[in-house]
């Protein structure tokens, strides 16, 4: 039993990390900055919520008990990640930062620069 936990929390901290290096070529790699928000929004909460799931699951398994540490911080991330997330999109849309014409979002971009800012 000993090594199935094992074996899962290994497949955990991999695929946390094959999430992470997702979401940091995702920043790198995108073209437009909406597009480049959402990589680490994403990508990024999922793989940091594998690997404290796994340490979850090897402290229990060192005999530590429970560990209410990483539940506090994997929910504290997957509640405050979108809503920065949202709060960054919110704020670039005020400054009417462009899309990149390649993107689906280009009809929605002229109609977002033709209004006025809020007075």
């Amino acid at each position: 039993m000993l090594f199935v936990i094992e074996v899962f929390a290994s497949f955990l901290l991999l695929m946390g990390g094959v999430f992470i290096l997702i979401g940091a070529l995702g920043m790198v790699k995108l073209p437009d900055f909406y597009t480049r928000l959402h990589a680490p929004t994403k990508a990024t909460t999922l793989g940091i919520g594998c690997i404290l799931i796994a340490s979850m699951g090897l402290h229990a398994l060192r005999g530590d008990g429970f560990a209410i540490h990483e539940l506090v911080i994997s929910l504290f991330l997957f509640i405050t990640a979108p809503v920065s997330a949202y709060m960054v999109a919110k704020a670039a849309l005020q400054r009417r930062t462009r899309f990149v014409d390649s993107t689906i979002n280009t009809e929605m971009s002229k109609d977002i620069l033709e209004r006025r800012a809020p007075k």
